[in-house]
């Protein structure tokens, strides 16, 4: 079964990097809304099996005075209707945080803004998880945020990182929010470099934000393979689920 992937991208320097590696290699259907370049949601979710919600400069708090080209209800309608039908939903960062927000729960400050390379930590649920309990209890991983993910009474914290408390959240059997980025490659970062100067100026100044020069001498390549393997049992779980 060829599986049909959709991906909601926000901004042209937060692209899907390896979670589209992966789709394409599998030869799977992917199909695109590209939000800032004025194309629509998709209408049928009967033609989705995984929708994966990318990152932003948004917050689900962001109206459309704020943003013209961001509807951030009809991204929640659309992510609460894929949970709703049984559809994969994977959010990445702002994506993350509207799973949370669609499913009742409120997105908050981190406690600490991150960018650049540093490790999460498996919590006892997250080691128990069948689809990322591969981990191992440490793993480097890419960050670019300073907001988190609201919680709701179901939701299940798999991770945690030094300087935020919800990096990877279950929040349904198919839906996983990612605050942390798995998928980053170093042209996708080159991309996110180019439009974060002002934050990358202050590096010195926080704890958990690295310069332009360390993030691109981080390797990405563990943090991608970890990526595929959850993606893969993830999906392989579906489609059992569905047979």
């Amino acid at each position: 079964m060829a599986l049909r992937i959709h991906f909601i991208i926000h901004e042209d320097y937060e692209l899907p990097g390896a979670y589209e590696i992966w789709a394409i290699k599998h030869g799977y259907r992917v199909a695109y809304s590209r939000i800032y370049a004025g194309d629509p949601l998709p209408q049928a979710i009967d033609e989705i099996d995984m929708l994966i919600v990318m990152g932003g400069t948004q917050s689900p708090l962001t109206t459309k005075v704020e943003c013209s080209y961001f509807d951030s209800k009809a991204e929640q309608k659309l992510i609460k209707l894929a949970k709703e039908t049984g559809k994969m939903v994977i959010g990445v960062c702002l994506g993350a945080q509207l799973i949370g927000q669609a499913l009742g729960g409120m997105v908050e400050r981190s406690p600490e803004k991150e960018i650049g390379v540093y490790p999460i930590y498996l919590t006892d649920k997250g080691e128990d998880n069948p689809f990322i309990k591969h981990f191992g209890h440490e793993l480097m991983v890419g960050h670019w945020h300073g907001d988190m993910p609201g919680l709701t009474a179901e939701a299940q914290i798999l991770a945690y990182s030094a300087g935020c408390p919800r990096q990877i959240i279950r929040f349904a059997p198919w839906v996983y929010g990612f605050q942390c980025h798995m998928e980053f490659t170093p042209e996708l970062n080159e991309l996110l470099i180019q439009h974060s100067e002002v934050d990358l100026a202050k590096a010195n100044d926080f704890a958990y934000i690295q310069t332009a020069k360390q993030i691109r001498n981080q390797n990405y390549e563990l943090m991608n393979q970890m990526l595929y393997v959850f993606l893969d049992k993830i999906t392989d779980h579906y489609q059992h689920h569905l047979n």
